[in-house]
């Protein structure tokens, strides 16, 4: 810790964040925050609301899942508390933010107790999250840092009162923090000032995402000839059925699909009217720790998304020696910045897919050194800092 400085105290407050029951949700808020914890200058408590819902049982469907999040946990070494709030389907988006924040500030406030003190709300992703932190920090005085991270600048401003409610929470938060120069850009072009934004892009975890026994995973997986993978949830917007139509024109390469969702029924019955069933396989949701086996597997990761603020699956693939190839939006370009870190499609198509992988066989491969390497320069160390000099200087400012 800096000499003569207290720590900063935050309240970390976001809907996005793991839990013992879905442990991959939110995870990259809980990794940017374990970087800033471990820093020494940060302590903080988190407050991570989940949605009400009364009954547990498998006839509930997903909706079951949030009854059986426990009310507290410990999650590396950090005290996590989910409050429940009421969630509307459907109907309830332009109520959320309210109903949140009414639900979380007794955990707020207890959070606050436990420490002794907050100096500052850091919030995640803007809507509804941003928003009800900003109500919850004028009720207790407190300034609420609001980081933007994707469809809460790229989607959820079409809709005309969630668009006014974050330009109003824009107003009010002391900082805003977007994690690629592309959501920047967007939000100014909603009228949030340009000097109020900071760019600070997610890291990588250089010790966990890193090169492994390459030959010995692909043995035990039975690979044999080019691989790809697809790392994500199976939602349309991710794309797995992009690249699933495009492996007939990609004769000789397996298809690895690591993810769960409600698109795996869908996926499935396109692998099989494709005649693909011996080359692409749907792997399931895997633990993080187990990703950086399947991406060094791998030859190639491919990232089809149509919205993404900053896809931490890009680095992560590279840290293990994985070349990426993504679509051309949002951050993407940012992280795909270099020949050694891969290839940016065309189009977002089969056929962009297709023309990508070959684009990229075609040439010469970057070795895998040479990506490691290039990730290597995307580790969480100036995020960090970037962090703490906002919130000393917000500190600093309201002293």
């Amino acid at each position: 810790m800096a000499r003569n400085l207290k720590p900063i105290r935050l309240v970390t407050f976001t809907t996005l964040y793991p839990n013992a029951i879905k442990p991959t949700h939110g995870v990259f808020v809980e990794n940017r925050l374990r970087h800033l914890v471990a820093s020494g200058q940060v302590v903080s408590r988190v407050v991570a609301p989940v949605p009400y819902f009364p009954f547990r049982g498998p006839r509930f469907g997903r909706y079951a899942e949030f009854a059986e999040i426990p009310a507290w946990e410990e999650r590396h070494g950090l005290t996590v508390h989910h409050p429940r709030y009421l969630l509307i389907p459907k109907i309830g988006m332009n109520v959320t933010p309210t109903l949140l924040a009414l639900a979380a500030l007794p955990a707020v406030m207890a959070a606050i107790k436990a420490q002794g003190g907050a100096d500052i709300i850091d919030a995640h992703y803007l809507y509804p999250d941003g928003v009800a932190a900003t109500i919850i920090g004028r009720l207790l005085g407190l300034p609420v840092v609001m980081t933007a991270r994707g469809t809460d600048v790229s989607l959820i401003p079409r809709y005309a009162f969630p668009r006014a409610m974050i330009r109003r929470a824009a107003r009010r938060a002391a900082g805003i923090i977007t994690v690629s120069a592309a959501l920047k850009d967007a939000l100014v072009a909603l009228g949030v000032e340009s000097s109020r934004i900071t760019v600070l892009r997610n890291g990588v975890d250089l010790r966990l995402f890193r090169p492994l026994d390459r030959e010995a995973t692909r043995t035990r997986l039975g690979l044999s000839g080019p691989t790809l993978i697809s790392v994500g949830h199976l939602i349309e917007r991710k794309g797995h059925h992009l690249i699933i139509e495009a492996m007939p024109s990609l004769p000789g390469f397996t298809l690895l699909i690591a993810g769960d969702g409600p698109e795996r029924a869908d996926l499935e019955a396109r692998i099989a009217r494709l005649g693909l069933a011996d080359r692409v396989r749907l792997l399931g949701a895997r633990p993080h720790e187990e990703l950086p086996e399947l991406y060094g597997a791998a030859d190639a990761l491919i990232l089809a998304s149509s919205r993404e603020g900053w896809a931490n699956v890009l680095l992560e693939a590279m840290a293990c020696g994985t070349p990426a190839i993504g679509t051309e939006i949002w951050g993407n370009p940012e992280v795909i910045a270099r020949p050694e870190a891969g290839i940016l499609m065309t189009e977002r198509s089969a056929k962009g897919v297709a023309d990508a992988v070959k684009g990229l066989f075609g040439a010469r491969l970057p070795t895998r050194e040479a990506t490691r390497a290039y990730a290597s320069a995307f580790s969480w160390d100036a995020t960090t800092q970037g962090q703490i000099e906002l919130f000393r200087e917000i500190v600093a400012r309201r002293r």
